[in-house]
């Protein structure tokens, strides 16, 4: 007589099975074989002399990516949300100010987060909700509000905006507000440097143009917003994302002896290690040219679909995830389930405040090739001459 009652599950009883897709979505994007194979590499200790030097050489890694000589640099064991709550919890004290610049999702979810901590007060383009945000109007709500963070997105992948960053650091520094930036859909595909736009804060996510799956996150620190962190009157609300125990962890503290603080995912630290290797084989400023490259080939396309680009303005357009107003007359979600059905291609609508209103197709590293903006293409025709037409 058995001591369980709870039977096996017969779902776990078949193979698993895991179909082969286009992921020409907004991420995760389709991983190249050697990251794949770096991933499954035999585990080895997470407190292990060898994985101390892959860590080491994922910080580098992440320095060259970002453009920044900072030495706290390390990466969150968790998607590109870990990275977003380490920032704020570790930057931000409770009652602070934190101003939030919204054009998308990823603002309202940063003001979801601060909100939790401080005061929060949140800054809109003028013009459009999914446009940029104009330097003046920046300068005056900071120097309006005195906030000791202003958060920015610089790859606003719901409404596919690549935001200037170009003199934004400068105007926080003078008002003493750290500066934090969220590059999770735009590290490796769009221009990035961290020290020169002074920048205080960065991350980004694993899943896109860097090619690796998702599962890990790089964040940067520079000196002023070591200060403020490691000089507060608080404990951060989160012990997991305590800098104080990872910088400890990831060797960025000068101490001679790493001490435990959680079990890092081995693999995925494997897998982004082999990703940075190939940005750095590549070169940024070659990964940039190609996203850009292929970005416009794909937008190209599209128009002589007669289809209609959600952001207008070129230079403003995200190199890696490239939007389109929805069709007049079609169901969006007709088509998308269309070309998954038909294409194994993987396309999205909105995200956030963006739902209803446009479609998203991503093209970001591994996936960043002519030929598959070629098959993008076609399979946006088919489900256009195949899907039913409401009106127009």
């Amino acid at each position: 007589m058995s001591s369980v009652t709870v039977p096996p599950p017969a779902c776990l009883l078949r193979p698993l099975e895991a179909p082969l897709r286009y992921l020409f979505g907004p991420g995760p994007s389709n991983v190249p074989p050697r990251v794949l194979a770096a991933g499954g590499r035999p585990i080895i200790g997470h407190l292990h002399p060898e994985m101390y030097g892959i860590m080491n050489d994922i910080k580098k890694g992440i320095q060259y990516a970002f453009q920044t000589e900072n030495k706290m640099t390390i990466s969150m064991s968790g998607s590109g949300h870990a990275a977003m709550e380490c920032a704020v919890f570790n930057a931000v004290e409770p009652g602070e100010s934190v101003l939030v610049a919204v054009n998308g999702i990823w603002g309202e979810r940063v003001a979801e987060i601060a909100e939790r901590m401080g005061e929060l007060l949140l800054l809109f383009s003028k013009e459009d909700p999914y446009d940029s945000i104009e330097s003046n109007d920046i300068f005056f709500a900071v120097e309006k509000h005195k906030p000791v963070l202003f958060f920015l997105t610089h790859g606003e992948s719901s409404a596919g905006l690549c935001h200037p960053m170009d003199g934004i650091g400068d105007i926080c520094r003078k008002h003493n507000c750290l500066f934090l930036v969220d590059t999770v859909a735009s590290l490796g595909a769009a221009p990035i440097y961290m020290d020169k736009q002074s920048i205080d804060i960065l991350y980004t996510g694993s899943q896109k143009a860097l090619n690796a799956p998702p599962g890990t996150a790089p964040i940067s620190f520079n000196e002023r917003a070591c200060q403020k962190m490691f000089n507060r009157k608080t404990k951060p609300v989160s012990y997991l994302f305590d800098m104080t125990h990872l910088s400890n962890y990831w060797g960025c503290d000068g101490k001679p002896a790493r001490a435990y603080h959680h079990t890092g995912p081995v693999s995925g630290f494997f897998a982004l290690r082999e990703s940075l290797a190939i940005l750095a084989e590549t070169g940024l400023e070659e990964s940039w040219r190609k996203h850009k490259e292929v970005s416009g080939y794909l937008q190209r396309g599209l128009e002589d679909l007669g289809l209609k680009l959600f952001i207008p303005e070129r230079d403003l357009r995200l190199p890696s995830v490239t939007t389109i107003a929805i069709p007049e007359g079609y169901d969006w979600r007709e088509m998308l389930v269309y070309i998954m059905k038909n294409h194994q291609m993987e396309m999205t609508g909105g995200l956030g405040p963006s739902i209803g209103m446009v479609m998203r197709i991503g093209l970001m590293g591994y996936n960043c090739e002519k030929t598959n903006a070629d098959m993008a293409l076609q399979a946006l025709a088919d489900a256009l001459k195949n899907c039913k037409k409401t009106r127009g």
